[in-house]
């Protein structure tokens, strides 16, 4: 008899403990939801990125030679030029890493300045003068190259939007979001901004020290004023992160 009380027993264990295995079997299957495989949320990030990327351009500004060369003794040279010329060239070399679509603005002038602003004609005389189309002034600084499938724009005022189909070239491209760097900064690189930001762009950014003008009060003034109107002004190490 007592043996039979002992078997009872443990069967009785058993089943409490098959009771307890099969509940929270049942618990797991039907109230945690579905298992998410590890590394699925990180492996969205590369292509949250990409997909920011690809809406992005980098717009790299006046880095000519009569600009931040100070070689050529052009008139039109930017003291603070010739300092980023490396980071801009950093910069260019992550936007491409990313697949950011680069465009190349400059201003290539007609030889007797017809085209360029009044007060600037006075620079213009033989053929000769500031950013002339095919001179060694109007080349990009040592260092900067456009390869294949970027794009060159050439300007002839401050904007790069002005009397230019940038626009229409950078909304064909599903470009929401502009990156900017060059020269000089109260007049191209603002003008540049603020054009941007009346045509909705949805996120502009400034590297700051990718740009420069001809004084560092002069720069950090206009960086000022551009990141009270929404532009985001990052270094270019804050950027690449």
């Amino acid at each position: 008899m007592p043996s039979h009380l002992a078997l009872l027993s443990c069967l009785l264990v058993l089943l409490l403990s098959l009771d307890k295995f099969l509940l929270h079997y049942l618990k797991k299957r039907l109230f945690s939801g579905p298992r998410i495989p590890s590394g699925t949320s990180k492996s969205r990030r590369p292509m949250a990125a990409a997909a920011k990327w690809s809406e992005t351009a980098m717009l790299v500004i006046d880095m000519q030679k009569d600009f931040v060369d100070p070689a050529m003794r052009s008139p039109m040279l930017v003291a603070g030029g010739e300092a980023v010329v490396p980071a801009v060239a950093e910069a260019v070399a992550v936007a491409r890493e990313r697949g950011i679509f680069l465009v190349w603005v400059v201003r290539e002038h007609d030889p007797s300045g017809r085209d360029v602003e009044l007060f600037r004609r006075h620079h213009y005389s033989g053929g000769k003068g500031p950013t002339v189309k095919g001179l060694k002034g109007a080349e990009l600084a040592d260092g900067l190259v456009i390869k294949e499938g970027e794009y060159k724009l050439v300007k002839t005022r401050f904007s790069a939007f002005f009397a230019t189909h940038l626009d229409s070239v950078l909304k064909t491209a599903g470009i929401k979001n502009l990156v900017i760097v060059g020269v000089q900064t109260p007049n191209c690189i603002r003008q540049t901004v603020f054009d941007a930001v009346a045509l909705d762009y949805e996120k502009v950014t400034v590297l700051i020290d990718a740009t420069a003008a001809a004084r560092p009060e002069i720069h950090l003034s206009n960086i000022r004023d551009m990141k009270n109107i929404g532009v985001e002004t990052p270094t270019l190490e804050e950027w690449r992160r």
